[in-house]
């Protein structure tokens, strides 16, 4: 792995927006103020953090369906209870939040049988795209899409056999450029561990074309 230390150059973790599990744990460890009888007006009681479960969530919301090894099935919910999903993981460089993924099935008899979506950095080399290797398989190049607060969007279609290389494969390698040092590269680990049970999972929510 390169040497550049890309996270820290970025502040990775207020640009992407990520959700890191530290912040949970700080807000837990932070002082207890003293009790205050129940009673008392114009005082917030909190409220508790965490990824919502579905019960919790209402229309509209994402909320966290089950874990496969670091992935996650995220699900958004509808009135209809078709609730959509998607097979996510953030990705790390050590300790240092850099990108994350989020997967999902795609309807039957196209090119496509998954499609993705990665965020990077707003700080990424745009012109240099990223790479996806799979258990040290020659890379593919993929361009990015657009940039927006959250980071630098690519939209990734993948094949029915680059599905089956993910399900088979102990781990993928996606590289990214970082813009302030463009003769060096950031390659960061997809692990493969669950990635079978989550994708079937997620595909099981795909929408089925209309008859």
């Amino acid at each position: 792995m390169s040497k550049t230390h890309f996270p820290r150059l970025l502040g990775l973790a207020a640009g992407l927006g990520l959700m890191l599990g530290s912040a949970g744990a700080f807000a837990q460890e932070a002082a207890t103020p003293p009790a205050v009888a129940t009673e008392t007006p114009g005082l917030s009681m909190g409220v508790a953090t965490g990824p919502l479960t579905q019960e919790q969530a209402a229309v509209g919301d994402t909320y966290l369906a089950k874990n496969f090894e670091l992935w996650e099935q995220r699900c958004v919910k509808t009135a209809d209870g078709a609730d959509p999903c998607q097979l996510y993981q953030l990705l790390k460089d050590g300790e240092n939040s850099v990108a994350e993924i989020s997967m999902f099935g795609l309807p039957e008899g196209g090119q496509a049988a998954a499609g993705a979506t990665v965020i990077v950095p707003l700080q990424t080399l745009l012109t240099a795209n990223l790479t996806i290797a799979i258990d040290g398989t020659q890379p593919k190049i993929y361009p990015f899409t657009f940039c927006a607060e959250i980071g630098c969007i690519a939209r990734i279609g993948f094949t029915g056999e680059e599905i089956t290389q993910f399900k088979k494969g102990a781990k993928a390698v996606m590289t990214i450029v970082p813009a302030a040092a463009p003769d060096q590269k950031v390659n960061v680990e997809i692990s493969l561990k669950g990635f079978t049970a989550g994708f079937d999972s997620v595909n099981a929510t795909t929408p089925k074309p209309a008859n």
